[in-house]
């Protein structure tokens, strides 16, 4: 028999909108802002909204409606605390979700470092899938380097950095010259203009501490 299709587990990274409160113009402000500092980041970027802490039930058509005016993409909802939310949001057309546990055991295998020698130019996309990352080069504005483990820059880093990209917390960025456009890890980022000015131009170690990016000077 010929398969048309098939269904498997699979797992994606995906951007959580925390909204803070009820008022939802205020929240699409900071998100446009957010959105025009890097469009080409967040355009069609598939998104997830935590609810949990609002008041009042959402307009889940509106919200929706008024995300993607920004280019994301809104695919579902977490945080939703009865059942009368959960069907609201499922009747506009949004998938309710829930945080996924941990499980060593479904821990993809870790396969060798993948290591780049060339400069990764505007544009370019390199992907270390259940990997570390080794860039023996610099990485221009407008590239984009993205590792499911860690990230070491042995040059000048301008475009985008996204270690942990299937959930790693642990994962770290490693860099020589920080400049970087982007700075990611397990789903929490900081674009450029959040960067210390200290660190500008410096040799840095990236990583999460209590769910917030943390920037140390790197000893040589």
């Amino acid at each position: 028999m010929t398969k048309n299709a098939e269904l498997k587990g699979s797992s994606f990274t995906l951007s959580v909108l925390h909204l803070l409160d009820d008022d939802l113009a205020s929240a699409m402000q900071v998100l446009s802002e957010k959105v025009n500092q890097a469009p080409a980041f967040f355009k069609g970027a598939p998104v997830v909204v935590d609810i949990s802490q609002l008041h009042a039930e959402p307009d889940f058509a509106l919200l929706k409606s008024t995300i993607e005016e920004t280019g994301m993409l809104v695919v579902g909802v977490t945080g939703c605390k009865h059942n009368q939310i959960r069907e609201a949001a499922n009747q506009a057309g949004l998938a309710v979700m829930n945080p996924a546990k941990q499980s060593r055991i479904n821990d993809p295998i870790q396969t060798p470092t993948k290591v780049i020698t060339s400069p990764v130019r505007s544009g370019q996309q390199i992907y270390a899938k259940n990997a570390d990352l080794v860039v023996l080069n610099h990485v221009s504005a407008g590239a984009e380097i993205i590792a499911d483990g860690s990230i070491h820059i042995y040059g000048v880093l301008r475009g985008r950095a996204i270690a942990g990209a299937s959930g790693q917390k642990e994962a770290h960025i490693f860099c020589q010259n920080l400049q970087s456009e982007l700075l990611s890890i397990a789903g929490t980022y900081w674009l450029s203009e959040a960067i210390p000015e200290e660190f500008a131009a410096r040799a840095v170690k990236v990583s999460l501490s209590n769910d917030s990016i943390n920037i140390e000077h790197l000893s040589l």
